[in-house]
């Protein structure tokens, strides 16, 4: 798996990895008010987006995100 390139691409991970249906409409939903969506699903994003981009992400600044846009800006920092 490689890193995504795009909020789209990246959603569209959340969706295969996770198993949660997202689209472009909960990009800036909360966290806690998508569907499916807990702690182990963040734990296993982080994860794979680690895996993906091949160096760690800062924890903390995941932990704070308060929706997929946010998690995506903190990659896209990272890059």
């Amino acid at each position: 798996m490689r890193e995504p390139d795009s909020l789209e691409a990246f959603l569209h991970l959340v969706g295969e990895e996770l198993d949660l249906a997202v689209g472009p409409g909960d990009a800036d939903r909360d966290l806690a008010d998508l569907p499916g969506w807990d702690s182990m699903n963040l734990l296993r994003l982080v994860t794979v987006l680690e895996a993906g981009a091949g160096r760690r992400l800062p924890v903390r600044a995941v932990l704070e995100a308060r929706s997929l846009t946010e998690i995506y800006s903190v990659l896209e920092r990272q890059a």
